[in-house]
């Protein structure tokens, strides 16, 4: 079992993203404000595998589900 901490920077190379720091940005100042009637894995620009990880990892509450709650916050802003 991976128990190392994941970072942005993980969770975008898991989703199959561009992971540096710029992209990352780019990519979170092009999707939000995500509605507050949205959820995180249920926002359109998400394939089905990527909503799928995103809903498994929050549901679970695994590992991941700390990273996946940052990333909804700085998604909402």
């Amino acid at each position: 079992m991976d128990t190392s901490k994941h970072t942005f920077s993980t969770l975008f190379q898991q989703l199959g993203l561009a992971a540096d720091s710029d992209s990352i940005e780019d990519f979170i100042a092009r999707y939000s404000p995500l509605p507050s009637e949205v959820a995180l894995q249920d926002a359109p620009f998400w394939s089905e595998s990527q909503a799928q990880f995103l809903e498994e990892g929050l549901e679970d509450d695994s590992d991941w589900a700390e990273i996946i709650d940052e990333l909804d916050a700085r998604m909402r802003h």
